[in-house]
């Protein structure tokens, strides 16, 4: 269970995940030595598993994102997996039920880059078929 005070702390870092400690400690009117407890506490019982880079809007809008559906021999989904989390190129991979098994977000900086990934995809040793949806425009996001 987090406080209040950790809940306030991980708004802040939603926000900015580069918040300096000093400035997270003024803005929640702690001492530093507070901020860098908690965060440490937080990264200790999992709560904050790292720090990560937001991508902007604008580098977004001139990248190519497909969903690919993906259906796995059985016996080969763990290495399947850990193949699609060593490719840069999939920003997602979630298990579904289904006819597919897998859902993988691929994020390309082209069309031909985007084949290319989706030859790679379906030539795993794991992998018996795809289908891919390229994704033309994005209406909301959450």
């Amino acid at each position: 269970m987090i406080s209040s005070e950790d809940e306030q702390l991980l708004a802040i870092l939603r926000t900015n995940g580069r918040a300096s400690v000093s400035d997270l400690a003024r803005a929640l009117d702690v001492s530093r030595t507070t901020i860098q407890n908690r965060l440490q506490r937080l990264e200790q019982q999992g709560v904050i598993q790292g720090y990560t880079v937001e991508l902007g809007s604008r580098f977004l809008s001139e990248q190519v994102s497909a969903h690919v559906s993906i259906k796995v021999r059985q016996k080969l989904t763990a290495r399947t997996n850990l193949e699609l989390k060593h490719m840069p190129q999939v920003a997602a991979l979630y298990a579904i039920s289904g006819e597919y098994d897998l859902i993988a977000i691929v994020q390309a900086q082209n069309t031909e880059q985007l084949s290319h990934i989706l030859d790679d995809i379906g030539n795993l040793e794991g992998v018996e078929r795809t289908n891919s949806s390229v994704i033309l425009e994005t209406k909301f996001k959450r």
